[in-house]
């Protein structure tokens, strides 16, 4: 788990993530797989995460770097979160591995979130892990001492043949192939309480006739918390025509506090 000035480099990792996401052809599922190759590579690099992580160096000189590795691997959206997080600070190199796999863990289930199957995905990672922490033999077959990264992903596909959403098996796979020194069972159960928070939070769909600054952002959520007495995440998006102020929706209720919500209101006042 992240701690110190890396919690920070995450927080602000995460809502890039959430704003890239929120845009209109953006392939949820694509930037997860792009984000879990990153983590595996940076779980074996341990010079590319020292050189992605080196404080005395300029973060557009990283982010470079990452542009002239990756740019060619894997999409853009996916590059453009891995440079985002390289020109950041964190506390130590392994804390930029865990932060990738974090964001590729949200875009993976905000994928299973868009297609409607947030819920099951939940439930299947569950009963997987509970269904490896109770078998010795299939610990055994996951433990770090047992060799094949491909022997492993290939027993998890014939265990969830059929029987899991095609995110639950890719999470799944990430778990006992790459779980950097924790036990497979422990590593699902993280993605677990990953599905369960996003499962739990309100998403607010938000028009604003101009973009809206990191600080207006964390007002505008923070003042939805209270009222709503959850996480809130916010969707923003842009349109001139507003005028000014703010239209959110949440669930089935809108919030109208714009210039040209209010005319219209007025209009129908009066033709009334």
């Amino acid at each position: 788990m992240v701690q110190g000035v890396s919690r920070g480099s995450l927080a602000a990792g995460q809502e890039r993530l959430e704003a890239l996401l929120a845009v209109a052809g953006t392939d949820a599922a694509r930037v997860g797989e792009d984000l879990l190759g990153v983590t595996d590579l940076l779980a074996s690099s341990p010079g590319l995460r020292r050189a992605l992580t080196d404080p005395s160096r300029d973060g557009d000189a990283k982010a470079g770097l990452v542009t002239s590795l990756l740019g060619s691997r894997i999409g853009t959206s996916g590059a453009d979160v891995v440079a985002g997080l390289a020109r950041a600070r964190w506390s130590r190199p392994g804390d930029l591995t865990d932060a990738v796999e974090a964001l590729a863990v949200a875009a993976v289930l905000a994928g299973a979130e868009g297609a409607g199957r947030l819920d099951a995905v939940e439930d299947e990672l569950f009963r997987f892990a509970r269904t490896v922490a109770g078998d010795n033999a299939l610990r055994d077959a996951f433990s770090a001492r047992t060799a094949g990264a491909d022997r492993k992903a290939a027993l998890v596909r014939t265990l969830l043949a059929g029987r899991a959403a095609p995110e639950t098996v890719r999470l799944a796979v990430q778990a006992a192939t790459n779980p950097r020194g924790k036990r497979t069972e422990s590593v699902l159960e993280g993605f677990v309480e990953a599905a369960a928070r996003r499962r739990r939070q309100l998403v607010a769909e938000v028009t604003s006739a101009v973009p809206l600054d990191a600080d207006r952002r964390d007002r505008l959520a923070a003042a939805l918390r209270r009222l709503y007495g959850r996480e809130i995440r916010l969707n923003v998006d842009v349109d001139p025509h507003v005028v000014g102020g703010l239209r959110v929706q949440v669930g089935g209720e809108l919030i109208d506090g714009t210039v040209s919500g209010r005319l219209d209101e007025a209009r129908r006042r009066l033709a009334g």
